[in-house]
């Protein structure tokens, strides 16, 4: 008697179905952009005249020769002024290298010291609206004044670090010159944004941290997820819309960093800590030379894009998934 084989079951899974998308008109009326549309007319306009219209400016400018003043002529030169930028300007590379390390760092460092932060005080943990408070504190001063303090805390005859060492038995205090090493200014400039940025990155993690559901938690504690589970699967999430805004808005703070390495040390020493933000200000207004400065601000323009817009495309789709 011959034994029957029977063949396993294959169950056909249909493809899914792609939705066509309706045409443009169609989702625009029907998401409500034109009735809305003359509500943002003037904040529109604003944005046209005051931003988009700087940055053609600052474009058509990198394409000439100018002093800046007004009696003296607009020579075209073409892309001359971007052959001299790559090729005769050492200074732009190490601003360049400079604002992609301080790029990179600001999107681990803040970024997580703040979302740290937001953690452990939506906790009901005792005095954390103080806390809240201290934190943000940095956030609302003047970046020019942050520099003074913090140059005066670097200070090696009486700065905190300086009077540290000498209570640690590490020196006379002498030795702590983290400003004026050419090694060391760029991230003893970097600690002070951090100092300065991760209480707001904290304070719109907190934000996010409300929209968190509090169901889905107790339900994933109840089915005895730990701490980490719970963060990773529900919590971080739910936090994908703030930490979007928090990334974008850390990349725009970093590359367009100004103040604080004007107030500590002016790009020096030897243009060790020199940014791109702050050699397009001195080739314009310091050596004059506005066809190099807006260049330079032309090439800052396409990074931010290049870092930012890809991102923003990723983050909708996956919203809109």
């Amino acid at each position: 008697m011959s034994k029957l084989t029977a063949a396993p079951l294959q169950t056909q899974v249909p493809a899914p179905r792609k939705i066509p998308k309706k045409p443009l008109l169609k989702r625009l009326t029907k998401g409500g952009f034109i009735a809305a549309l003359p509500f943002l007319a003037p904040a529109l306009a604003a944005y046209v005249v005051f931003v988009i219209g700087p940055m053609v400016s600052a474009v058509r400018l990198s394409l000439y020769e100018w002093s800046g003043f007004n009696a003296d002529p607009q020579v075209f030169v073409g892309f001359q002024n971007y052959v001299r930028l790559f090729t005769q300007d050492p200074v732009f590379w190490t601003a360049m290298q400079n604002t992609i390390i301080w790029v990179l760092l600001s999107l681990v460092i803040p970024t997580t010291l703040g979302l740290a932060m937001a953690l452990a005080l939506n906790r009901p943990i005792f005095g954390r609206n103080l806390f809240r408070s201290v934190f943000y504190i940095p956030g609302v001063l003047a970046p020019i004044a942050i520099a003074n303090m913090w140059r005066w805390m670097y200070n090696p005859n009486y700065g905190v670090f300086s009077e540290l060492a000498k209570a640690w038995h590490l020196g006379d205090g002498s030795g702590v010159t983290f400003l004026s090493d050419p090694k060391l200014a760029i991230y003893a400039i970097f600690a002070a944004f951090v100092w300065q940025i991760a209480g707001l990155n904290m304070v719109l993690f907190l934000a996010g941290l409300q929209s968190v559901s509090k169901e889905l938690v107790e339900a994933a504690r109840l089915d005895g997820a730990t701490s980490w589970k719970v963060f990773r699967h529900v919590t971080f999430p739910a936090l994908r819309p703030t930490v979007v805004v928090v990334m974008v808005l850390t990349i725009v703070h970093s590359i367009k960093v100004f103040d604080l390495v004007v107030g500590m040390t002016g790009g020096g020493p030897a243009q060790s800590s020199q940014v791109l933000a702050l050699w397009s200000y001195s080739q314009s207004f310091l050596q004059h030379d506005f066809g190099m400065g807006n260049a330079i601000a032309t090439v800052l323009l396409a990074v931010t894009l290049v870092l930012v817009i890809p991102y923003l495309i990723w983050s909708t789709k996956g919203n809109e998934d």
